[in-house]
């Protein structure tokens, strides 16, 4: 039941010339609850009415009448609408506890598909803090899509091709034990790596050797390909077992390589096409047109093609085997020109379907304000990070509850809910500044927070023996309990306004709210006392509960029952 929706339909049937949409477009929350719950401001029409915006306010209020208001007034040039608080809360509680977590459902997609290319770390280097954005961000918008009526198809496109492959087999064998690559994979090939970089510097002519073991790779020599895929084994197991702790899966692992047998295609439909140029020995796609100065390098000289080729490839791909209605980038700030080009370029093949690709950037995670480098070694880790929230989130459930019975999961889903929290509350654009101590703070806007909120009312619900009865009414109009309504209320156009910026932090930011309303609420209500509201009181507990449950959830977060 959206009440913004509701309001409209109510002054469309008092000025039927008016668009819905547009009316729906000019309702607003007053600064003030005293001045209502909506206002919709008559100014726009002051010129077509020619008007006073005053008395144009006054002539529709009178019109208006519902049981769904407790009252509605013109104050000046406003439409003040105070919902029916008893009605809505009765509404909207049975709502919430006939629907439990598909509240806010809806099926906007019709089942179409979401092609969602995320987290994509090069294979033998270190799982880091800066790949967690694209992780995270990419795993809660699949969630949130589902939940709009959308399949999700989540891609970990795998760095796993390039020069760095002959080096890195060049490397290993020269150096490399087995035994010591089995147990340490990461470890082991990013110190053979960084090795091998190094001697480069003083011996050029292993550059050389390092092109030709990925010259014999490209050509499908068998030694090189054996120790090529077992790098990537090795690699994704490990990367598995971080997966497996942050609780994200995917159903593609195709990566780079996947892609080399299908990029002669593209170059033949960019010559069939017409697009290709030749530069300076290479091939170019001029992009003037849409206003980029630099055209797209597509082969260069040595017949050696780029991302972008790569990047062509996988796009068509994807659009054969899913046929998605949105393709979706979870890609860092920094490529904004990159797709820009790609996106450019396959509209001039012809593929008006170029427009439902989607690039969502993000910002940078900074240390001390620094920006990471694995090269530099300004670099945050990944498993010992969780390992470590993991273990401060248990020394803080060890103080506050001592006689937890499950304390290994809570602090599992404590910690690691934790730093995902607190990257998906931030704007994506904006990045942050990684800060363990305030991530895992049970205090401030956290995940914590919101995790104590859910549990400290399931604590609630079992101290009053309370199980909501899905044919009674429970309805309230009190202030705070009408602060929370109101949050409970506008959650399913939360979760639309979500998808359609791409930003998971509109869900993160709205559970934060109801939290921080419910402790208010909390704080000045005596929720178990015997009286005439009692089954209400706790019927709200259970609708907000519910509602934190599934914010937590479109964010990757688990909502343990006992904190």
């Amino acid at each position: 039941m959206d009440t913004k929706y509701l309001i409209a339909e109510k002054i469309k049937e008092a000025v039927p010339d008016l668009e819905l949409s547009a009316i729906t477009n000019l309702l607003e929350v007053p600064k003030n609850s005293d001045m209502g719950d909506w206002a919709f401001p008559a100014f726009t029409l002051a010129k077509s009415w020619r008007k006073a915006p005053q008395m144009i306010a006054s002539e529709i209020a009178e019109k208006i009448d519902s049981e769904d208001f407790e009252k509605v007034e013109a104050v000046g040039p406003y439409i003040n609408f105070f919902l029916n608080k008893n009605k809505l809360s009765a509404d909207l509680i049975a709502q919430v506890i006939s629907q439990g977590s598909d509240y806010g459902r809806q099926d906007l997609g019709e089942g179409g598909s979401v092609t969602i290319d995320m987290s994509s770390p090069n294979i033998a280097k270190p799982f880091s803090i800066g790949h967690l954005r694209s992780t995270v961000i990419g795993d809660s918008l699949s969630m949130i899509f589902q939940k709009l009526g959308y399949q999700t198809i989540k891609i970990n496109h795998l760095g796993d091709w390039g020069k760095q492959f002959g080096l890195l087999i060049l490397a290993y064998k020269k150096w490399g034990q087995e035994e010591a690559v089995k147990a340490h994979p990461i470890k082991e090939l990013l110190e053979l790596y960084v090795r091998i970089n190094a001697e480069v510097q003083n011996h050029p002519e292993l550059d050389d050797q390092a092109r030709e073991w990925f010259r014999k790779l490209e050509a499908g020599d068998e030694e090189a390909l054996e120790l090529w895929q077992w790098f990537r084994e090795e690699s994704l197991l490990e990367f598995s077992h971080l997966y497996d702790q942050l609780g994200v899966t995917f159903d593609s692992y195709n990566g780079e390589a996947f892609y080399n047998d299908k990029m002669a295609e593209i170059i033949d439909l960019l010559t069939a096409n017409g697009l290709l140029q030749e530069s300076q020995g290479a091939q170019v796609v001029n992009l003037e047109k849409y206003g980029m100065e630099h055209p797209a390098l597509i082969k260069k000289s040595d017949g050696a093609t780029l991302y972008i080729t790569r990047d062509l490839a996988t796009a068509l791909y994807r659009k054969r085997q899913y046929q998605f209605a949105k393709s979706i980038y979870v890609v860092g700030n920094e490529q904004a020109a990159h797709f820009k080009q790609l996106k450019a370029i396959l509209k001039e093949m012809g593929y008006d379907w170029s427009d439902d690709i989607v690039y969502v950037p993000f910002g940078l995670v900074t240390k001390g304000g620094k920006k990471l480098s694995t090269r530099k070694g300004n670099i945050i880790l990944l498993e010992p990070t969780l390992a470590e929230a993991i273990k401060r989130a248990a020394d803080q459930i060890n103080a506050k509850n001592p006689d937890l019975a499950n304390k290994d999961a809570v602090a599992h889903a404590v910690g690691v809910g934790a730093i995902k929290f607190y990257d998906l509350k931030s704007d994506r654009m904006n990045g942050y500044d990684f800060d363990l101590e305030a991530m895992v703070s049970f205090e401030g806007e956290t995940g914590p927070y919101v995790q104590y909120a859910h549990a400290r009312i399931q604590s609630i619900l079992r101290k009053a023996a309370f199980s909501p009865d899905a044919a009674a009414t429970y309805s309230l109009n009190d202030k705070e309990s009408w602060d929370i309504i109101k949050l409970i209320q506008a959650f399913p156009d939360v979760i639309n306004r979500a998808a359609d910026r791409f930003e998971p932090s509109l869900i993160a930011k709205h559970a934060i709210h109801l939290a921080q309303s419910f402790n208010k609420y909390y704080a000045h209500t005596r929720i178990i006392a015997e009286d005439a509201e009692r089954d209400s009181r706790l019927a709200l507990c259970y609708a907000t509960a519910t509602v934190l449950k599934e914010a937590l959830r479109l964010l990757g977060v688990e909502a343990p029952n006992e904190m």
